[in-house]
């Protein structure tokens, strides 16, 4: 029904539970949604660290550790919401309703991309140049994403956001100078 027309009623059916039973769980239709997106966020978010440490494991570049944890990101809640004839709806309430969290969601993606470019800088030997920190890059990452954080995502539009992701990893990195080493000769 979308949220706009569904019930807390017609919720509590589908669930196979009583109003009472759901309304003990959740105060109102409201606070139903919000635990919902919180749920779908935090499903997003483990897909994304999941997707990043196996491409990490088997070996990959800063650049393809990233897009695979953005990749896993958009596939995850595409899956779980684009088949729904209320798609549009349900992304509009989730704006509208729920700006608090997806600001929290953000950050902690954040967090979670700049972690890993710390790690794998550290690990690959590699330096971000121009004075740029790994918060920087999550960040120039999360605006290009925020262009394609809509339904109209599919798999041509996925591989644009690989590219950027890429473009911004190549331009934002560089192998770290080796040091010097003096060696000094013991008579």
């Amino acid at each position: 029904f979308g949220y706009r027309r569904a019930s807390m009623g017609q919720i509590a059916e589908e669930a196979g539970l009583t109003r009472q039973a759901l309304y003990h769980h959740y105060a109102s239709k409201e606070a139903l949604f919000r635990a919902v997106v919180e749920q779908l966020h935090e499903c997003a978010y483990e897909a994304e660290a999941a997707s990043g440490l196996d491409q990490e494991q088997t070996g990959g570049g800063l650049a393809d550790i990233l897009a695979a944890q953005i990749g896993a990101r958009f596939r995850y809640l595409l899956e779980c919401v684009a088949e729904s004839p209320q798609a549009e709806e349900l992304l509009s309430e989730h704006q509208l309703q729920t700006r608090d969290l997806y600001q929290s969601f953000i950050e902690h993606n954040a967090d979670l991309r700049a972690e890993t470019i710390d790690r794998v800088c550290a690990k690959q030997g590699l330096v971000l140049q121009n004075g740029m920190t790994s918060r920087d890059l999550a960040r120039c990452i999360q605006i290009a994403m925020r262009g394609f954080n809509d339904l109209r995502l599919n798999a041509d539009v996925l591989r644009e956001l690989d590219r950027i992701v890429r473009l911004l990893v190549a331009g934002a990195i560089a192998p770290a100078a080796p040091q010097s080493r003096t060696k000094r000769r013991s008579r």
